[in-house]
């Protein structure tokens, strides 16, 4: 049976996963606090009082700037506060709920990304938005064995990481999931439905350990199974409490 073996978020959009031991999810909407802030690349297109989806062009991410890997980053929810470590060392920290906490992280990354910058970066949210590389706000699921599988085709270990899911199950055999679509997951006291499979970008390429960016995934799965899919999105029916450990139903199976 299908079990998970770690959940993250990534408090900003572009920069490191967050562990978590367990989430308490809600219908219709993210693990708390993921991608609930970006920070633009320059002049920008978000409005946090008409909040819309966009494109992630228009936000520093690792599809672009291989660099922000090489940043470690700590995320405290209750006072919503982010630090920022490089090498071990702490570089930037800020309250990204306040004015001055923002400015604190934006004049951090004018400074690091300033030859990757289009202008002034802006760290922006908005209550209830998700800066999730799809309009839906949903959790995103990675199996290890297809992650395995993958190394094998491609002659080299890679951190599953890479791949920024939220949750990561072991247990399922390799592309198992690709039979799931528009299934119900059952894990741990939540339910969730599978929308979509997740169309991968050359952000895998980059390596979250060394911030090297030394593989061509999206090419390679193209190649070899004429598509760039792996792991799959879900948006929360039941609300509920997952866990490490947690075993994975899927139910309702229908033909693709």
């Amino acid at each position: 049976m299908p079990t998970i073996v770690s959940i993250y978020r990534y408090p900003v959009k572009g920069l490191s996963a967050q562990p978590m031991p367990s989430a308490a999810l809600e219908p219709g909407k993210t693990i708390p606090f993921d991608r609930a802030y970006a920070i633009e690349n320059g002049p920008g297109r978000f409005n946090p009082d008409e909040p819309k989806y966009l494109p992630k062009i228009n936000f520093l991410m690792l599809m672009r700037q291989e660099r922000l890997a090489a940043l470690k980053t700590d995320f405290d929810e209750a006072s919503e506060t982010l630090t920022i470590f490089r090498d071990g060392k702490q570089v930037a920290r800020g309250q990204l709920s306040t004015k001055l906490g923002r400015q604190m992280i934006e004049q951090f990354m004018a400074s690091y990304m300033k030859a990757e910058l289009k202008g002034a970066p802006r760290v922006v949210s908005a209550a209830g938005h998700s800066f999730s590389d799809v309009s839906a706000k949903c959790l995103h699921f990675v199996n290890l064995a297809t992650v395995r599988d993958l190394e094998r085709i491609i002659g080299k270990p890679l951190n599953p990481l890479r791949f920024r899911a939220n949750v990561y199950f072991e247990g399922a055999e390799p592309w198992a999931e690709t039979q799931w679509l528009n299934a119900d997951l059952n894990a741990g006291e939540a339910t969730l439905k599978i929308f979509s499979e997740t169309e991968r970008c050359d952000a895998t390429n980059v390596d979250p350990e060394s911030a090297i960016r030394d593989t061509s995934i999206p090419a390679t799965l193209i190649r070899t199974f004429g598509h760039s899919n792996l792991g799959f999105y879900t948006k929360v029916k039941k609300g509920g409490l997952i866990r490490k450990g947690d075993d994975i139903t899927v139910t309702e199976q229908k033909p693709r």
